[in-house]
């Protein structure tokens, strides 16, 4: 079984709130108005960071997509800036597909329980 290390959980929330502060005030698309960090994942010696992403608007997941692919680097540069460490990892952004699947179950569990009531 792998040991989870304390150093890299804290650093990967670290990311995460860096990361949510500076969407929030450092860029002025209006497509990255409404996206979160949910979840930053590092990779063994830290070098390499998976950052999950989701939005509140579903509808425009496509553009809010595009604006997460092109504003790595800068993130990763203003990452640099704030954060007082040697190295930076380096950022991917993902989508966070979990709440759009847990709101598929609950419509679905609805869908039945409603079928369930009508036998």
């Amino acid at each position: 079984m792998k040991k989870k290390s304390v150093k890299k959980e804290k650093y990967a929330q670290k990311l995460k709130e860096t990361i949510n502060v500076l969407l929030r005030s450092s860029f002025s698309d209006p497509r990255l108005q409404f996206v979160s960090v949910t979840k930053v994942e590092l990779n063994a010696d830290m070098g390499y960071a998976k950052v999950y992403w989701d939005t509140f608007d579903s509808t425009k997941y496509e553009e809010v997509k595009e604006a997460m692919s092109s504003i790595s680097s800068r993130v990763r540069s203003m990452l640099a800036k704030t954060l007082n460490v040697r190295h930076v990892p380096v950022i991917a952004f993902y989508f966070d597909s979990r709440y759009e699947s847990e709101k598929s179950i609950t419509e679905l569990l609805k869908s039945s329980e409603t079928i369930d009531n009508i036998s």
